[in-house]
């Protein structure tokens, strides 16, 4: 998930979603251990934005800060139960398109990658944000590095608008950032 505050979107994350092979949720406490399994491996957090975690103490203060915030999944695998990574709303808007609008971040445990599971979370979380949420437009960027997260953008059929330099706080560091959105009109033409 982005590291970006919360914003509106649909209040504190209290849905439950279902896709074929997952359960989007609240996170709960219980989780840490899961999310610090992924979010401890170099290969996420800091192609999202974000360091490793130091341990699982680290891994719920996020549970219970960023992660409750509005709009934020705990994607949960069915076959298991576990936790394998988040998706949800940042609450970073834009301008460029008529709102209401919000951004979607991701991240999810190398465990789980290549098998299409984030292109499914990420389309529920489009279909939830457009029909049950009411947003016109949704979100989506990826550092110019981030292959895997620019699949995803593709594969979910957001078009590209534009790119910037961003700076990345908690990487204390300057990163070129793609953007790319889907309107509702261009969701319900794929």
């Amino acid at each position: 998930l982005h590291p970006q505050g919360p914003g509106p979107g649909g209040g504190i994350c209290m849905e439950r979603l279902e896709t074929p092979r997952l359960i989007l949720r609240p996170f709960e406490d219980r989780d840490a251990a899961d999310v610090f399994e992924y979010g401890r491996d170099p290969r996420v957090g800091p192609a999202a934005g974000w360091r490793p975690h130091r341990d699982q103490a680290e891994s719920l203060a996020i549970i219970r800060t960023v992660f409750a915030q509005p709009g934020v999944f705990a994607l949960e695998l069915k076959e298991n139960g576990k936790v394998i990574g988040s998706a949800g709303y940042v609450g970073r808007h834009q301008t460029l398109l008529p709102g209401p609008d919000n951004e979607i971040g991701y991240a999810m445990s190398p465990a789980c990658w290549g098998r299409g599971l984030m292109p499914e979370a990420v389309r529920e979380i489009l279909r939830y944000g457009f029909e049950d949420l009411g947003l016109n437009a949704q979100w989506c960027g990826h550092y110019d590095f981030n292959d895997r997260s620019r699949r995803v953008v593709e594969k979910c059929g957001f078009r590209y608008r534009f790119t910037e330099q961003t700076w990345v706080e908690l990487m204390g560091e300057e990163r070129t950032e793609l953007h790319y959105a889907l309107t509702r009109e261009e969701w319900q033409a794929l």
